[in-house]
């Protein structure tokens, strides 16, 4: 795909499937025997989620939810989605995103399923977090610290709703289209 805003690689295809594997291997090991609850942000994190979910060891259900965002926008009010599809009180709960940006949006998110239920544990996983996201205190499962707050793009990052199906992660090249 020849694409003027696809910049710098920053995780190939064999990075993202080693990090899906190091993400799968941390919930294995907490998550033995047990019956997990799966809530996917969409759409960002269904690349990752049906990666991960190939290598997990446990029993999952799975859900959705939605709050859609402009990426690296701390500020996101839009409105949260989810019809609860699946019953979560008392039930181990862990949101999957592609990536941990301003980290504004999942930390709305947890905010939201922690006053509105009661998992008996809520935590994160996600293939990549960058180093300026707010706190989010719940524990995070991730593969990847970003060593900057560069915009990117692909496995689920848009840029302009698209881009989200690179097999790879690259920094967005933001040039001037009307050159």
């Amino acid at each position: 795909m020849g694409n003027k805003h696809i910049g710098e690689l920053v995780l190939s295809q064999q990075q993202i499937s080693q990090g899906v594997s190091t993400v799968a291997k941390q919930l294995n090991h907490l998550y033995a025997g047990k019956t997990v609850v799966l809530i996917t942000v969409v759409p960002g994190g269904i690349l990752f989620t049906a990666d991960l979910v190939r290598q997990l060891n446990f029993e999952v259900e799975m859900d959705y939810i939605s709050c859609p965002h402009t990426p690296g926008d701390r500020q996101n009010n839009s409105t949260i989605v989810y019809h609860q599809n699946i019953e979560i009180n008392n039930k181990p709960v862990i949101v999957i995103d592609d990536a941990i940006e301003s980290g504004g949006t999942m930390q709305r998110l947890i905010a939201h399923l922690s006053a509105q239920f009661s998992p008996s544990s809520l935590s994160i996983a996600s293939l990549l977090v960058k180093p300026g996201r707010v706190d989010i205190p719940v524990k995070q499962h991730f593969a990847y610290l970003m060593d900057s707050d560069d915009m990117l793009v692909g496995y689920g990052l848009p840029w302009n709703n698209l881009n989200r199906n690179l097999p790879y992660i690259s920094k967005l090249k933001v040039v001037d289209d009307k050159q």
